[in-house]
C-alpha cells in the first residue's frame, strides 16, 4: 500500500531547488518548458526567498509567488513549498541586533551569509511562525503544493550560539531537566575542578574556556542545542499544520552534519528528507554515500524517503571542488534509489550567475541545455519515469549496525585517550566491510527492537547507557549475535566512568572487562593473530580481563605502550542462546573481513558473492522485487540474475551483463531467495 502522506503517488519525484527570484521573469517560461523536457515533477520553491515575500516587518509580497505557482502548476510541475527561515532578511537584524548569533569566542555573527539567526531569539521565533503562517494560509489550499519544506539544513552553518539569550535558554532548558542544581553537580561531576554552582545565574555556557571544559557540560549542550533547532522546527510546523493539508519535511544531512539526533528528529516530520553531497577527497564516496542513504532510510523506520539534495557534478565548498565523471550522476542518484528514496533532488535547478554559490553545479549549468550535463539530467528524467512501480517498495536487512548521536557527540570531546579514535571513521570502516560482502544493513540505536536481526554491530558505542547495553544483552541472550568494537560502553550519558569500570555494562554479553585502555603512539601498529590470519592493526589497544569469553585472537609483539605480546585481543563470549564477539582494537577494512567471515558464520548470514566494485541492492514490492545494480568498476561485469532489466526493456537469460560505469534495475520473475552455500547464485527464481 502507498504511503498516505507521500506526495507523488505512483512516481518517483525528480526536480530540485528552484530560485526563479535569481532571474527576469521572461526566463521562468524556458525554465518550465526545459524542465518538461527533462522530467522535472517536484520542485522546492521559496527557501531564501524572506526578504521578497516580507519586504517590510508584516508586510507582505505574493504576487511574484503566486504567479509562479500557477505557472508551475499549469505545466504538472508540483511544489514543495519552503518557509524561508533559514535567511532572515536585512531589516529583521537591523530592527532587532539582539538576535544576532554570537560564537563560543563572543563574536558576533553578522549578516551577509546565511545561517539562523539565534534559535532562543524571541524576536526569530515570532518572526518565523508568522511568515510561516502567512504562507500556510495563502497556499495551503493551492493545487500545486504538494509539499511543505521547512527552514533548510538545520545547525548548518550554525547551530551553536552563545548570545546572552541562548544562555538564559539554557539555564531553563538545564532546571527542567535537572530540577536541583544539587542534581545538575551531580550529573556534570562539578566537584573535579572545583566547579560547583551555588546559584543558576551562575551557569555559563560552554564557551572558549583557558583548557578544556567539561564534557558533561559540553554534552548537555550538544542536547541543548539539537532541542533549541527542533524547537524551532516545531514552531513552524505547527504553524502550517492550522492550515495546509499536506505533509511537512525538513532536509536532514545524514552522517554530514554534528548538530541533529535524527532519531528524534525523524519522530517530528511526516516524510524524511536528506541532502547528500560527495566528498572529493574520498576515493570511495559512493560508499559514504550508500551509508548516508541506508542512515537516512533507517530514521525514516523503512519507510520512502526523499533525497533533497545532491548535486549534479561539482560542488563549490570543499577544497576542490571535483567535476562528476559521466554515468557518475546516474550512478550516484540510482544508489539512493536502492536504498529506499522515492525522490531524487538536486540542489539546484538553474546555475547561479552571482553569489557564493555560482560554482556550484546545477541540472541546467551555465553550459545550457546543449551540455554534457543536462543531456544526463534528462536520460535521468526519463529511467526515473520508468520506475513509478518500485514506489513504496521495502529494503529489508537481517544486519543493524547501531548508531547514536550522543554517542558521537561525547566521543568527539576533548581529552579521549585517543585522538586518532574517532566515530565516524571506525562508522564507515565497519559499514565499508558489510557494503563490500554485500551484506545489506539497517541503522538503529542501541534502545531499538533488534529482535528482527541476526546480527547487530557495534563500531562506536562510546557512550551506552546501562538501559541500552541491558537491551543489548537481552538481544544477545535470546540468540542474537553482537559484535562490538573497542572503546565501547566506557561512560554514562552525563560521560561518567561506569561503576565498574571500561565496558562493564556489557559485561554479560561479551564476557569480558577492559582493565586499561593502551592506545598506540602516532605511527605504530601491532598485529593480531587470527586462526591462520595474522591482522594489521594501529592506534588502540586494550588489556582485556576475561570473564567467561574465549579469547579467539591475541596481539603479537606490540609497539611500545600497546598491549603485551599473547594478550586477548578478540574475544567470543556465548550467552545464554546468542553470542558476544568484542574487537578490542582497530582493525582496517582488510583485517575486519576473516573477523566478520567468523562472524557471519556465528549469526547465519551468507555474505554476496559478487564482482568486486558492483552493488547490488533490493528492494521488495508486493508482487516483484527489484534489483538495482551498480558497477562502479571501469570494465563489463556479470552477474548471475533472472528478470527484465526495467531500463532497457530487456528480458534476462540468467545473467546480467553491466558495462563499466552503467546501472540496471531488474525486475525479478519471483521472490528473491537468500543465497545459500548449496545454492551460492546471487539472485534467483522459486
Amino acid at each position: 500500500m502507498l504511503n498516505d502522506s507521500w506526495p507523488l503517488p505512483h512516481a518517483i519525484a525528480y526536480g530540485g531547488d528552484y530560485n526563479p527570484e535569481q532571474w527576469p521573469r521572461e526566463v521562468w517560461d524556458d525554465d518550465v518548458a526545459l524542465m518538461r523536457q527533462a522530467g522535472v515533477n517536484l520542485v522546492s520553491v521559496g527557501i531564501f526567498s524572506w526578504a521578497l515575500l516580507e519586504p517590510e516587518e508584516g508586510v507582505f509580497d505574493f504576487g511574484w509567488l503566486d504567479e509562479l505557482l500557477d505557472l508551475l502548476h499549469a505545466n504538472g510541475i508540483a511544489v514543495d513549498l519552503a518557509t524561508p527561515s533559514v535567511s532572515p532578511p536585512a531589516w529583521f537584524f537591523a530592527a532587532y541586533p539582539q538576535a544576532q548569533v554570537r560564537n563560543a569566542d563572543g563574536v558576533t555573527m553578522g549578516f551577509g551569509s546565511r545561517g539562523m539567526a539565534s534559535h532562543a531569539s524571541p524576536e526569530y521565533r515570532a518572526a518565523i511562525v508568522r511568515v510561516a503562517d502567512a504562507l500556510a494560509r495563502r497556499y495551503g489550499q493551492h493545487p500545486a503544493v504538494v509539499l511543505w519544506h521547512v527552514h533548510n539544513e538545520y545547525g548548518v552553518p550554525v547551530g551553536e550560539d552563545f548570545s546572552e539569550q541562548s544562555v538564559r535558554s539554557w539555564r531553563q532548558w538545564l532546571q527542567q531537566r535537572y530540577g536541583t542544581l544539587a542534581a545538575l553537580n551531580e550529573a556534570w561531576g562539578t566537584a573535579f575542578w572545583g566547579q560547583w554552582y551555588h546559584h543558576w545565574e551562575h551557569v555559563v555556557a560552554p564557551a572558549t574556556t583557558p583548557t578544556t571544559i567539561n564534557p558533561a557540560m559540553k554534552l548537555d549542550w550538544a542536547r541543548f542545542t539539537d532541542d533549541q533547532l527542533r524547537e524551532c522546527f516545531r514552531l513552524e510546523r505547527d504553524a502550517i499544520r492550522a492550515h495546509a493539508p499536506q505533509p511537512i519535511t525538513t532536509n536532514f544531512m545524514a552522517h554530514q552534519s554534528w548538530n541533529t539526533d535524527l532519531w528524534k528528529w525523524a519522530q517530528e516530520v511526516d516524510i524524511v528528507s536528506d541532502d547528500h553531497y560527495l566528498w572529493s577527497p574520498d576515493p570511495e564516496a559512493h560508499v559514504a554515500l550508500a551509508l548516508s542513504a541506508d542512515l537516512t532510510r533507517s530514521v525514516a523506520g523503512g519507510r520512502p524517503w526523499i533525497l533533497m539534495e545532491h548535486s549534479t557534478s561539482a560542488v563549490n565548498w570543499q577544497g576542490r571542488n571535483i567535476a562528476k565523471e559521466p554515468g557518475e550522476m546516474q550512478r550516484n542518484a540510482l544508489t539512493h534509489v536502492g536504498r529506499g528514496a522515492d525522490a531524487i533532488m538536486f540542489f539546484q535547478w538553474r546555475a547561479s550567475r552571482s553569489g557564493a554559490e555560482k560554482f556550484h553545479s546545477a541540472m541546467l549549468p551555465h553550459a545550457g541545455p546543449s551540455s554534457r550535463v543536462f543531456r544526463e539530467v534528462t536520460e535521468l528524467g526519463s529511467q526515473l519515469k520508468q520506475l513509478g512501480e518500485l514506489q513504496d517498495s521495502r529494503v529489508r536487512a537481517e544486519v543493524a549496525v547501531l548508531y547514536d548521536w550522543e554517542s558521537l557527540w561525547a566521543q568527539d570531546l576533548q581529552w579521549r585517550p585517543s585522538d586518532d579514535l574517532q566515530f565516524r571513521e571506525r562508522m564507515r570502516t565497519f559499514y565499508e566491510r558489510l557494503w563490500r560482502d554485500g551484506v545489506p544493513v539497517d541503522f538503529a540505536h542501541p534502545g531499538d527492537d533488534l529482535s528482527g536481526y541476526r546480527l547487530v554491530v557495534a563500531p562506536a558505542s562510546y557512550l551506552l547507557t546501562t538501559a541500552d547495553a541491558a537491551n543489548l544483552t537481552s538481544y544477545v541472550r535470546t540468540g542474537g549475535t553482537l559484535l562490538v568494537s573497542c572503546f565501547a560502553a566506557a561512560v554514562d550519558s552525563h560521560d561518567a566512568v561506569h561503576a565498574g569500570g571500561f565496558g562493564a555494562p556489557l559485561a554479560d554479553a561479551l564476557g569480558v572487562r577492559v582493565e586499561e585502555y593502551r592506545p598506540l603512539r602516532a605511527g605504530s601498529t601491532c598485529t593480531v593473530a587470527f586462526g591462520e590470519h595474522t591482522l594489521e592493526a594501529d592506534v588502540w589497544t586494550e588489556d582485556l580481563v576475561l570473564d567467561g569469553a574465549e579469547v579467539l585472537g591475541r596481539y603479537g609483539s606490540p609497539a611500545k605502550g600497546g598491549a603485551t605480546a599473547g594478550a586477548p585481543a578478540i574475544t567470543r563470549h556465548r550467552a545464554g542462546e546468542g553470542t558476544g564477539w568484542y574487537v578490542s582494537t582497530r582493525l582496517g577494512l582488510d583485517a575486519l573481513a576473516p573477523v566478520l567471515e567468523a562472524v557471519y558464520a556465528d549469526a547465519g548470514i551468507v555474505p554476496a558473492d559478487h564482482p568486486e566494485g558492483v552493488e547490488l541492492m533490493t528492494r521488495h514490492g508486493q508482487n516483484h522485487d527489484y534489483v538495482i545494480a551498480v558497477n562502479h568498476r571501469d570494465e563489463e561485469v556479470t552477474v548471475a540474475m533472472d528478470g527484465t532489466n526495467i531500463l532497457t526493456g530487456d528480458r534476462l537469460g540468467g545473467e546480467l551483463r553491466l558495462s563499466a560505469g552503467r546501472v540496471a534495475v531488474v525486475r525479478t520473475v519471483a521472490s528473491l531467495r537468500v543465497p545459500t552455500p548449496d545454492h551460492p547464485q546471487l539472485i534467483s527464481t522459486q
